[in-house]
């Protein structure tokens, strides 16, 4: 099976039309700026999309409505001159036969790849080798190669153990794994595994305030939320990351992007989706500043955006002189 490639993934929010432009209980997707936002990330640096991720709302959305929103963004792309670009989808239930057929819909729909939560609801009593059994149950039916997402802020905090990993490496169908947590020694530890096939089993952090940390220790690259907003600054993090020798003048810039980015990271840890849907729409120009469907409506305090510029401000620099 092709494994994603390496570097800077997006896992875009889904956006929205205004409340006032619906007569739906909640607002209705807008696929024209899902796939405009989606054409200016592939024309700016970004290797590859996440759509209908935890950033993308997907648990929020209907069967019918996912299926809308990828398939609108396949044919946008390839209408902008993108056949074929990389776009993995998340799958974010627990119940093997549901999703599988989120896979199967994703299939139909247009995405590569499928990002499959770790089984949550129970976490607290889920051990390795279930999660692991779990895993194999879905890789073995899968239309399409699937990825390992560990995302224990929404999972009762599951954690997948390295060697859960190594283990699950192995399967044909398996491809690769995001971590989106803060523990960077399993991201280094999954990256250097000598058992596990690198050109086949890609790592990728959740945050890109660990880019250059990982990917100098062998992961692909970053799933980043920053990146939907700054594409071409955090892109370019992830160029010279990943060159090989690394000039003392390279490395200098790695560290001076390392820390825009990593301090323009505080800005969405803290806001989370409700913040990078209003930067989008403030930066790019792109969607409404209503956020996303409830419990995630609204924007940010009064005042709250302006406080950021310093920060804020340097990423918008550097991303106007790239």
């Amino acid at each position: 099976m092709t494994s994603p490639p390496t570097g800077v993934f997006v896992p875009v929010p889904t956006f929205f039309k205004p409340a006032s432009a619906t007569e739906t209980l909640q607002p209705a997707i807008d696929v024209e700026t899902q796939v405009a936002h989606s054409v200016h990330l592939a024309k700016n640096g970004i290797r590859g999309l996440v759509l209908l991720g935890s950033t993308g709302e997907a648990v929020h959305m209907s069967r019918q409505e996912r299926f809308d929103l990828l398939a609108g963004v396949r044919k946008g792309l390839n209408d902008a001159g993108f056949p074929d670009y990389p776009i993995m989808a998340g799958a974010l239930v627990d119940n093997v036969e549901e999703v599988l057929e989120w896979l199967r819909d994703f299939e139909k729909a247009g995405a590569q790849w499928g990002l499959v939560l770790a089984p949550g609801y129970f976490g607290a009593v889920a051990d390795q080798q279930n999660i692991r059994e779990w895993y194999t149950v879905v890789a073995d039916n899968s239309p399409i190669p699937i990825l390992v997402y560990n995302y224990p802020g929404v999972t009762n905090n599951v954690m997948v153990t390295p060697e859960t990993y190594r283990i699950l490496a192995r399967h044909p169908n398996i491809v690769g794994c995001k971590m989106s947590h803060g523990n960077v020694s399993h991201h280094v530890q999954v990256s250097l595994d000598p058992d596990i096939d690198h050109t086949k089993f890609r790592v990728y952090s959740g945050f890109g305030q660990q880019l250059g940390p990982i990917v100098f220790f062998g992961a692909a690259g970053v799933i980043d939320g920053l990146a939907a907003i700054y594409p071409k600054t955090v892109s370019r993090l992830m160029d010279l990351a990943e060159k090989r020798p690394i000039e003392s003048n390279v490395l200098q810039e790695v560290q001076e992007l390392q820390y825009a980015v990593s301090s323009a990271e505080e800005y969405v840890g803290k806001y989370g989706i409700i913040g990078i849907k209003e930067a989008v729409q403030r930066v790019l120009g792109m969607g409404t500043l209503e956020g996303g469907r409830l419990p995630l409506k609204g924007k940010l305090p009064e005042g709250e955006w302006e406080k950021w510029q310093e920060v804020l401000g340097r990423m918008q620099e550097i991303e106007e002189s790239l």
